[in-house]
């Protein structure tokens, strides 16, 4: 399932972006709002943003977004990190 969004002309000619970046910052802000509001995980936001992991980890510090590490994830971490 995909969805698409109608974003009317005259919100768009109010963002004052080159047409270019338009639709990658509304990409980026969604992620960031859902991810903040704890709806899409870290890895699905990132992907909604279409950024790797340090690069949305980055965004999320530029904006002030605390970051959500559950102790499944601390888990995870620690055993790959017990592999190196």
């Amino acid at each position: 399932m995909s969805l698409q969004l109608s974003i009317p002309d005259s919100i768009i000619e109010a963002l004052r972006l080159p047409e270019k970046r338009i639709e990658q910052e509304l990409l980026h802000e969604l992620a960031v709002a859902l991810y903040s509001q704890e709806l899409l995980s870290f890895g699905k936001a990132r992907e909604l943003a279409l950024m790797d992991k340090y690069q949305f980890g980055q965004l999320l510090a530029q904006r002030d977004v605390i970051r959500h590490y559950s102790s499944e994830e601390l888990e995870d971490d620690l055993v790959y990190a017990n592999r190196q």
